[in-house]
């Protein structure tokens, strides 16, 4: 078991025991993290971070930016901004999306871009993605 802690400015939004982590970093994608893992810092972009209990339910969380360090048997996830999936208010969160999806029909920005991302991010760890 490793201890796995999710924490934003505002509050601790995870603190407990887990027997994996999977999370997205910016530059090398989708890194899973086990009890004892080598000690790792990397810049986490927006994504559906699994942490996997002990009890083999999985707590979803959408992860909007931030920071996450492991070493050994220790995980922090630091997010000036994150989501557990049950906070998260899907129609609001698909509303975002088509808000989005529509702005980018027209011209590319990087904070359309970024909205898009993280209402991906929140639907992803609530199951809805897939269920437009």
């Amino acid at each position: 078991m490793m201890k796995v802690e999710v924490v934003s400015p505002e509050r601790v939004l995870f603190s407990g025991s887990a027997t994996q982590v999977i999370t997205r970093t910016e530059s090398g994608g989708e890194i899973a993290f086990l009890p004892g893992h080598t000690s790792f810092l990397g810049v986490l972009t927006e994504n559906h971070t699994r942490i996997f209990l002990e009890d083999g339910k999985v707590q979803d969380v959408a992860v909007h930016g931030g920071f996450v360090e492991a070493a050994g048997d220790h995980v922090t996830i630091l997010s000036s901004n994150a989501e557990l999936a049950g906070d998260i208010d899907v129609a609001r969160a698909r509303a975002a999306k088509e808000r989005a999806e529509t702005a980018m029909r027209g011209e590319h920005d990087a904070v359309v871009e970024a909205d898009l991302r993280r209402a991906q991010a929140r639907l992803s760890a609530t199951g809805a993605l897939g269920n437009d």
